[in-house]
């Protein structure tokens, strides 16, 4: 299964280097080979627009001047009652108020030293019935 794993990026490796060299070849080639000149471009034919046609000249419109409002008659003005004058009453205090003291609590201690890992057995133990047979 090896063999063939080998063989076979070998085979891949060799295709690639092989389809390399052939396109770098046919570069060289493409770039090496005289520049063939370019047919001349034909001359593209003139096109005459017609002209636009002129804009009519509108008559002014004439606007009629707006009609007057007929005047309004004025209204006379209330007179109003003066305010009453009220005392206005002055607003309470507010009592002092005094928390208590809040309790101490003692903050928890943050260990120093990290524990240690438990060790984790290298070896495989053997079981006897899950082993090869002898050899001959």
């Amino acid at each position: 299964m090896t063999a063939f794993k080998c063989f076979f990026l070998l085979s891949m490796l060799t295709a690639l280097s092989m389809s390399s060299f052939q396109m770098s070849m046919a570069a060289r080639q493409l770039l090496q080979a005289p520049a063939a000149p370019l047919p001349p471009i034909p001359p593209l034919p003139k096109v005459t627009m017609p002209p636009l046609p002129s804009i009519p000249t509108l008559p002014q419109p004439t606007i009629p001047p707006l009609p007057s409002l007929p005047s309004q008659p004025t209204l006379p003005k209330p007179s109003l009652p003066p305010l009453p004058s009220t005392q206005i009453p002055s607003l309470p205090t507010a009592p002092k108020v005094t928390l208590p003291p809040l309790p101490s609590i003692p903050l928890p201690t943050i260990p120093t030293t990290i524990p240690s890992l438990p060790n984790i057995p290298t070896t495989i133990p053997t079981i006897p019935f899950l082993s090869p047979p002898p050899s001959k």
